[in-house]
């Protein structure tokens, strides 16, 4: 049997997974889970190159950057709030599963939406205690050591962070519980292995 040989177009079409059709148009709220993960990659890339940059100067050419210790501190709390939001929607955070993987389906989605239910609720509350962080910094007028900046901006960029978070926990239980097929890679959480 001959084997086909594939144009350059065939190539092209194949390792962009399709046919070659344009990909179906993604709602409003997938396109709003993406942003929030842009912008938690974008504060990967903040932090690591912060980190960079500061000991490369630091231990090539005896210079510090000022406030970088604040900077890196501050940037680093933004990256954990951002990173919640990130991971929460998708189900993959660090996950244990001694119960989930021994029961049927149907347990198996109880305790997803349970376990969605938990952590809406714990970091709803976390989003309000981080709001009256915002706060507290804002009137105490807490500043960085060296350029004396107001610190407040970083703990709000924080804080919208965990409002994501909020919000696409808020999203991920509303899926679970009425639209589980459109949960990419369907409700059910992956065990790790």
């Amino acid at each position: 049997m001959a084997e086909k040989v594939m144009n350059e177009e065939d190539v092209d079409k194949r390792l962009a997974g399709g046919d070659g059709a344009p990909p179906a148009r993604r709602s409003m709220m997938d396109r709003f889970i993406d942003g929030i993960e842009l912008i938690a990659a974008f504060f990967v890339g903040i932090v690591a190159a912060d980190i960079f940059v500061s000991v490369l100067l630091r231990y090539f050419f005896s210079i510090q950057i000022p406030d970088a210790y604040d900077f890196g501190r501050l940037l680093l709390g933004i990256l954990i709030f951002w990173g919640i939001a990130a991971t929460s929607y998708r189900g993959t955070h660090i996950t244990v599963d001694l119960v989930y993987t021994n029961v049927n389906e149907r347990y198996q989605r109880f305790i997803d939406v349970f376990a969605t239910l938990v952590l809406l609720f714990v970091v709803t509350v976390q989003t309000y205690t981080l709001f009256d962080k915002v706060t507290s910094t804002y009137s105490d007028n807490v500043l960085t050591f060296d350029l004396r900046l107001p610190t407040w901006p970083f703990f709000l960029v924080a804080w919208l962070g965990d409002v994501s978070a909020v919000l696409l926990i808020a999203v991920r239980t509303y899926r679970l519980i009425f639209q589980p097929e459109k949960m990419e890679g369907g409700y059910r959480m992956k065990p790790v292995e």
